[in-house]
């Protein structure tokens, strides 16, 4: 009997042990997926830095940083089914298509996942939150002011945008055809609008067909990164820099160089480093209960104060920013 006391007092210890062991042990870490429309996309690796700030700031954050190959709905709904076998914390998305997505990330939802889109929007009924790098009515009349700067108010002008579904880049083109109304634009034409699904080839083509089809075009916008590029390289090729300007949404450190060449004045873009800090941080947010997403809601994004939800549950980083011969450079080393 004394044995059998003995034992059994030793399995207590043990228990206790174990049990003082597990108390002891860290918190798991909160895992934010972030899901870019393509991967070698160098928008959305400035976004993966901003996006490891928010984490490092945060503490016991972890990110996990995926997409497809080539931007595709199908791609991404493939990715967040594994990230929901994953149990991730929450899933932050710039979409390839705002409603092929919506089934999944309410699959996502429904299990107690967060999700944030930003830069191109998930519809409502799919997330949480939708930030948008900057006000749809600014990026387009920014857009259009450039280009009349560049060509003297007056001439064609066509737009280079990535994929025909693509949400952002179809609100700012409406935008630019509402802004190209008013009559100090009334000497302006928008000849024609073309996709090149942010993939450089197709877009660089593209490109190459608006010049060809148009010999008195006088500027391309694209408001995509991938667009800009090609355009720009596009005009250098076909011998019309000096004669047609390519403006709109480009990355500091991929547009010096035609900066410099003349085939670009200026572009702008936010700062994609600032929009995947703001998007994590507040995917932070809805995890710990902070935030839950109703429309009118105040949320934190760290160092960059705080952003309010508007009726769709959607929000406005800032306006977008001017680049050209003066400060490219120094912004090139940036991102």
């Amino acid at each position: 009997m004394k044995i059998r006391r003995l034992l059994l007092a030793a399995m207590a210890v043990g228990v206790l042990a174990a049990t003082t062991t597990g108390c002891e042990k860290k918190p798991e870490k909160t895992r934010i997926a972030m899901v870019v429309k393509n991967l070698g996309n160098g928008f959305f690796d400035a976004a993966h830095q901003g996006a490891e700030e928010a984490a490092k700031q945060l503490g016991n954050v972890e990110i996990i940083y995926t997409g497809p190959t080539t931007p595709s709905a199908e791609g991404q709904i493939e990715i967040i089914n594994s990230l929901i076998s994953q149990k991730v914390d929450a899933i932050v998305i710039s979409a390839n298509d705002p409603n092929a997505l919506v089934p999944i990330t309410k699959k996502a939802m429904a299990r107690g996942i967060k999700v944030v889109s930003f830069d191109s929007a998930v519809a409502p009924d799919g997330r949480q939150m939708q930030l948008n790098p900057s006000n749809a009515q600014l990026i387009g009349e920014k857009q259009i002011q450039m280009a009349a700067d560049e060509i003297g108010g007056a001439g064609e002008i066509a737009i280079l945008s990535a994929s025909a579904q693509a949400t952002n880049q179809n609100i700012w083109i409406g935008v630019m055809k509402q802004v190209l109304e008013k009559p100090e634009y009334s000497k302006i034409k928008l000849v024609g609008t073309v996709y090149g699904d942010d993939q450089s080839d197709k877009s660089y083509r593209e490109a190459i067909g608006l010049l060809r089809s148009h010999p008195d075009l006088k500027a391309i916008i694209a408001p995509t990164t991938v667009g800009i590029v090609a355009a720009s390289k596009a005009v250098v090729d076909e011998h019309l820099v000096g004669k047609v300007y390519v403006t709109g949404l480009g990355l500091p450190s991929e547009m010096a160089g035609h900066v410099k060449s003349g085939a670009v004045k200026e572009f702008a873009i936010w700062n994609p480093i600032d929009l995947g800090y703001a998007a994590t941080y507040a995917a932070a947010q809805f995890v710990t209960g902070k935030a839950t997403g109703k429309p009118g809601e105040t949320v934190s994004v760290g160092r960059l104060g705080s952003v309010t939800l508007d009726a769709s549950r959607d929000a406005a980083l800032g306006p977008p920013f001017t680049y050209n011969a003066e400060n490219v450079d120094k912004f090139a080393k940036l991102f």
